[in-house]
């Protein structure tokens, strides 16, 4: 019995425990059942939509950067579009990989020079934010191949399509154009500020404008982005395109220069230093914006490599300095026609008012002179002006005094920013007794002494300028007080419409001058080129022109000490400047610059101004002797044959070089670029 009932109870344990674990089973379907249903039903539209997305992403697709054309259509900047082989640096984190030791795999199977290694530090120490950095650009289609072929045993690493800016025309033209760059993360942080829609505008865009044409028209230039939806894979790979919405191309600059004409004058120069700014009076075009040394913005497309950066930076000609738009230069005699028309249009002086000029004008115990070569005698304005006297505009200047030179001359462009469409101008200096108190600290300082005053006169002293204000300053002399803002962009053309967009020719308010006081320096600055400095150059010219030659201190020289070029070190000597203006009866050009250290204006600098004339009003390009003549500060009137400007090619001698230097698979259509840089699916 007792057997019996061990047996029973063993039993009920056993259908208890059976039924216990039914439960439990029960329940936990039971559980799994609900959350089914909570996910299914509840959670269906909101889970349906994360699972969609985890399998489509939408890729921002850079535009094409719109072109830079001179006015007559040549090409001054482009695009191409080129592989890369970039490198994940947070995928290259997140797996523990030893990136020298990537880097080394990697130079066994595509070409990595130390150069491409010494960039990318570069980059990853300056763009620290930045994931995607090239470590090889411009890849060819066998180093692609490569690489596509053991791409999983590189992971984190990719060859991706991108565009490129190239500039054909190498140097010529650089401080206009400007470059383009990596957007580095001061310029993340403005953009940051932009409105909503801008910043779309710029997702996926690594490169913007620098300087010059890229960076003022870097709205424009740039385009707007599309963009296109692709099916990922697990691993977050791009598989399929399911739609797109094609990007915008940036619209199409259209420059006021003449392309030509700039490598022309920067040939000109050879291998001295200057500013050279050419406008047309009638409207504000500037035809021609030279500034010597240049430089190849090539150089700076993909990240400039260190050697050539500390080449150009530490070089004590200055290359990257855009001495048109930022050097300042005292404007020498070329500042004495801007002082006799502020005289005539204050009544200080009359064109017959008669000065002695014998050499030399003493104020304050102190002795200002004059050039040995100047004649002296009885001097009238218009002689003044065609022999420049210094004594006659000592003279003036002690008259006016510097707060009426002040704001007579300033209206004409002096000392203040033109408001040329190019970023980075500087205001000069024209010097006011209110001025003063602004620029020095120490009240001895700021004080204005009435010997400062004298020197005013013949553009010596605390006067200095760019040569863009000064051509500006001779378009409104000669146009009667009639104003333009130079511009160095003439009309914007849109990509997709083809509109045209007129950016010069806004007339400012006149000033008022008088027309007969106008023409009387206009006569002298005629006489200049007949009959005074520049008249050997000017020599059997088919036009007739006006100008003023100008020679201008480098450095001071001590009292009592005389001037010896052939003692000091080329930099420190003096510099040549002219301003010209042609035709003289009907203004079509006028141009002002200079020659750093080459000594008298109507030497170095008057002869590359008829040249310019020449090409312009004639049609004329000079001969290869007469070029060779100027470049050694030995031209005078042009020698040879001049050439019809037609006839000649726009052959620079590093077009070659960009050529080469642009992949065979560059010149193929270009693959749709995504923010992801990948190169194009297939559909």
């Amino acid at each position: 019995m007792t057997e019996l009932k061990d047996l029973g109870q063993e039993l009920g344990r056993f259908r208890a425990r059976i039924l216990a674990a039914a439960a439990f089973v029960l329940l936990a379907f039971g559980l799994l059942a609900a959350r089914l249903v909570y996910l299914q039903v509840f959670r269906h539209a909101e889970l349906a939509t994360q699972a969609e997305n985890n399998r489509i992403a939408v890729v921002p697709i850079v535009p094409n950067r719109g072109l830079i054309v001179d006015r007559n259509g040549v090409v001054l900047a482009t695009n191409y579009s080129a592989y890369t082989l970039e490198i994940s640096q947070q995928r290259m984190r997140d797996a523990g990989t030893d990136l020298d030791r990537l880097v080394d795999d990697l130079a066994s199977v595509v070409t990595i020079e130390p150069k491409d290694r010494r960039r990318f530090k570069q980059l990853r120490d300056e763009l620290k934010g930045a994931d995607s950095l090239p470590i090889r650009t411009r890849l060819s289609d066998e180093e692609v191949a490569r690489f596509t072929a053991q791409r999983f045993r590189f992971p984190g690493v990719d060859v991706k399509a991108r565009l490129f800016r190239s500039y054909p025309l190498g140097d010529v033209a650089a401080h206009v154009l400007g470059y383009i760059g990596r957007i580095n993360q001061s310029e993340k942080d403005d953009m940051a500020d932009w409105d909503e829609a801008d910043q779309g505008n710029y997702k996926g865009t690594e490169y913007i404008g620098k300087l010059g044409i890229e960076q003022s028209y870097e709205r424009e230039l740039h385009g707007k982005a599309g963009f296109e939806e692709v099916e990922t894979s697990a691993g977050g790979r791009a598989v399929r395109r399911l739609s797109s919405h094609p990007p915008t191309p940036g619209d199409k600059i259209v420059l006021s220069i003449d392309v030509k004409l700039q490598k022309l004058v920067e040939e000109l120069y050879g291998d001295r230093r200057g500013a050279l700014v050419a406008i047309d009076p009638r409207n504000g075009e500037v035809l021609a914006f030279v500034s010597k040394p240049t430089f190849d913005p090539n150089l700076f497309v993909d990240g400039i490599d260190v050697e050539s950066w500390r080449e150009l930076n530490e070089s004590i000609d200055r290359p990257l300095l855009n001495r048109a738009l930022r050097g300042t230069y005292p404007p020498g005699s070329t500042y004495k026609p801007f002082m006799a028309l502020a005289a005539l249009n204050t009544g200080t002086r009359s064109p017959a008012t008669l000065i002695n000029d014998p050499g030399f004008f003493m104020f304050g115990g102190r002795r200002f002179g004059s050039p040995e070569n100047e004649r002296g005698g009885i001097m009238n304005m218009r002689r003044a002006i065609v022999e420049s006297s210094n004594v006659y505009f000592y003279t003036l200047a002690n008259e006016m005094g510097v707060d009426l030179i002040h704001d007579q001359l300033e209206p004409m462009g002096f000392g203040r920013k033109t408001g040329i469409d190019l970023e980075g101008e500087v205001t000069g200096d024209l010097p006011s007794t209110e001025w003063k108190r602004r620029k020095y600290k120490r009240p001895e300082q700021q004080r204005w002494y009435a010997g400062e005053t004298i020197s005013l006169g013949i553009g010596q002293g605390y006067n200095n300028f760019t040569m863009l204000q000064e051509a500006t300053a001779l378009a409104t002399l000669v146009t009667g007080g009639q104003r333009y803002k130079p511009r160095v962009v003439r009309e914007i053309d849109d990509a997709i419409t083809g509109q045209v967009q007129r950016v010069a020719g806004d007339a400012l308010p006149p000033l008022p001058f008088k027309p007969e006081d106008v023409a009387v320096v206009l006569d002298a600055l005629h006489g200049v080129t007949i009959e005074g400095t520049s008249r050997v150059e000017f020599a059997g010219a088919g036009y007739a022109s006006g100008g003023k030659t100008g020679t201008a201190q480098a450095v001071g020289v001590r009292a009592n000490e005389k001037y010896n070029a052939a003692k000091l070190e080329e930099h420190k000597r003096d510099h040549a400047l002219y301003i010209a203006v042609a035709p003289i009866d009907h203004p079509t050009v006028v141009l002002a610059m200079i020659v750093e250290n080459a000594g008298w204006g109507a030497d170095a600098a008057a002869p590359i101004a008829r040249r310019v004339f020449d090409y312009l009003l004639l049609g004329q390009y000079p001969s290869e002797e007469d070029i060779a003549a100027v470049q050694e500060g030995k031209g005078k009137a042009p020698v040879g044959t001049p050439r019809r400007a037609a006839d000649v090619p726009l052959t620079p001698t590093d077009l070659a070089a960009v050529a080469a230097a642009t992949p065979a698979s560059a010149a193929a259509s270009a693959p749709r670029i995504g923010a992801t840089g990948a190169v194009a699916l297939a559909r």
